[in-house]
């Protein structure tokens, strides 16, 4: 059995290295760079308007929730806020990736790999706006609220349903199932490395508590992540901002390792360049999720007056992300000097290196953090996954079927399969899940840029909250029932 499993290994290692070359790079640095020039860098220019958007939206949900426990509701609102659609996005965005992910990219890559994360955060950022103003344009009506993404926006916007279906297939396989074994596969890491606890035991716990939330369907994972999410990113960046404090004297020397190592003569020459690029790029994909074609399924769900608000939400969840909570691994374990230990990866070199700043308590806070970080992602990968499914089939045992899988059977599996593997697989999926949703958003792009100059448009006659009609795009008006005339 252990010899398959190498083998396997070895077989999904060689693929992704030969579908991880630069082509698919390419085409994601390439996509970002287009729509950032498209946009008129809208990832720059607008970065007020979002965190606007973002702190009203916050503040609005919050007196919903106030508002509905006096009407006798238990807060529970018949929509999904902004604020939650990006909670549960960042839910899945900020979670292994940050902690785990970061890791891995610095050991196999150098510390030169946290430039080439920055870089996709950046461009990226771009792409997370058109993808998710996309999925907002092309939503359609659920019971309890709005549903969509790319599967949505391919078959309404490019009238592909085999495209819409691979898509469906691809990202219910990658985020509904091969994504949840790596998160609970890095909770356990962290728990048994920390605690001495059984993997088994932990991977049973993480599934039945999963498996309750998800039964209780997007509002009750909205809710959660917007209780999970705030709390566990500001504890972990505070405990972040602590150790860089204490060591602030060190931190030009960590941005020169950085940038001397994307661009070392010495990579070049080695030929290690290819897995310093490779390693920041795929990695801050799993991080930040730009392009990949998952946070636009929650972004969808929001009940906003004009989708470009959505879009400007999401992009800043990338910098959130990438450039705040990636950026605060990396500098941790940098500043400890531990990322040449051969022994050290993943969750175990971020709790070493919190450990060598802040004493035996650094490998606790990582696992209770990574707990919270990586639960979230597993409760708003399933959503991916589902969202997915109901626009494949309506067949409610396909469904019940899927969730037992997503926050149960992966979980465990996950708990108890190796390191290499779980990872692999993951980047197996995301890779042709990342091309098929590149090709949507480069065809369909050109309604986003419109969207946008509608948006920019109104804001400069002095309206505060733009409204969007779908006269707007008189070829779309069949398609667009979502949106009033």
């Amino acid at each position: 059995m252990e010899q398959t499993t190498m083998e396997l290994n070895e077989l999904i290692t060689s693929i992704n290295d030969a579908v991880w070359g630069y082509v698919l790079i390419f085409a994601l640095v390439g996509c970002g760079i287009w729509f950032t020039w498209r946009t008129r860098f809208v990832q720059f220019r607008m970065v007020g308007e979002m965190i606007r958007l973002l702190t009203d939206s916050a503040v609005d949900t919050v007196e919903d929730q106030t508002r509905g426990k006096k009407d006798g509701e238990s807060g529970k609102r018949k929509h999904i806020s902004s604020f939650q659609a990006f909670a549960v996005s960042v839910a899945t965005r900020v979670g292994t990736g940050n902690l785990a992910g970061v890791a891995t990219a610095i050991a196999i890559g150098g510390p030169g790999a946290v430039f080439w994360m920055w870089i996709i955060a950046l461009v990226g950022s771009a792409t997370a706006f058109v993808e998710s103003t996309l999925a907002q344009l092309f939503k359609q009506k659920h019971k309890d609220s709005f549903i969509g993404g790319p599967a949505y926006y391919i078959q309404r916007g490019l009238h592909q349903r085999w495209m819409a279906v691979l898509f469906a297939i691809l990202i219910t396989l990658q985020f509904g199932l091969s994504n949840n074994s790596i998160q609970a596969n890095t909770i356990c890491g962290a728990m048994q490395e920390a605690f001495g606890w059984s993997p088994v035991w932990v991977g049973i716990i993480l599934a039945v508590l999963g498996l309750f939330i998800v039964f209780g369907g997007i509002q009750r994972i909205a809710h959660v992540s917007a209780v999970l999410v705030p709390m566990m990113a500001i504890g972990y960046v505070v405990l972040a901002i602590v150790v860089i404090a204490m060591n602030i004297n060190l931190i030009p020397h960590v941005f020169k390792v950085i940038v001397l190592d994307a661009f070392g003569i010495e990579q070049i020459a080695g030929g290690g360049i290819g897995a310093t690029i490779m390693n920041g790029v795929k990695r801050g994909l799993f991080s930040n999720e730009a392009g990949e074609g998952s946070a636009p399924n929650v972004a969808a769900t929001a009940t906003v007056s004009h989708p470009v608000k959505q879009g400007l939400i999401q992009a800043l969840g990338v910098f959130t992300d990438t450039l705040l909570v990636c950026s605060c691994t990396a500098f941790i374990i940098l500043i400890s000097g531990l990322y040449n230990v051969p022994e050290l990866n993943g969750i175990a070199l971020t709790q070493s290196a919190l450990q060598s700043e802040v004493g035996s308590a650094g490998p606790v806070f990582v696992a209770i953090a990574i707990f919270l970080f990586a639960f979230s992602s597993i409760i708003g990968n399933y959503y991916y996954g589902e969202a997915n499914i109901r626009f494949i089939t309506p067949n409610t045992k396909v469904m019940t079927t899927y969730r037992i899988f997503s926050a149960g059977v992966m979980v465990i599996f996950g708990a108890l399969a190796s390191f290499e593997l779980v990872w692999n697989i993951v980047d197996f999926f995301m890779a042709f899940l990342t091309a098929c949703n590149l090709i949507a958003i480069v065809l369909l792009g050109r309604y986003a840029f419109r969207l946008l100059d509608d948006y920019r448009n109104q804001k400069r006659q002095g309206i505060k909250e733009p409204v969007f009609h779908r006269e707007l795009l008189p070829e779309l008006e069949k398609e667009l029932d979502c949106w009033e005339s």
